[in-house]
């Protein structure tokens, strides 16, 4: 899907822009791009996303952070959240 691999390359140049970032500045590109992940999937009437499909998203929200020295891991646990819960707080698919 063309929506969806804009989306993922809009995160991908957001997640470029974090230098030394709080974690409010990486939950802020995460928001961004779960949002725009929402509106793909509620412009297919929720049906873009099979569950091997938003595990992948999920994943790839996950390396891109970590490509870019962001311990994931360190920065759910920080917000008692589990690291694959990151996307959570807004995601509707």
């Amino acid at each position: 899907m063309a929506d969806t691999d804009d989306a993922l390359k809009s995160f991908e140049a957001d997640a470029r822009g974090l230098t030394e970032p709080s974690d409010e500045q990486v939950f802020a590109v995460v928001e961004r791009v779960v949002l725009a992940l929402n509106r793909v999937n509620e412009q297919s009437e929720g049906g873009a996303f099979d569950t091997d499909e938003r595990e992948q998203l999920c994943l790839f929200i996950d390396a891109v952070l970590t490509e870019r020295g962001i311990d994931v891991g360190k920065l759910a646990a920080r917000h008692h959240l589990n690291r694959y819960a990151i996307t959570d707080r807004w995601r509707r698919w």
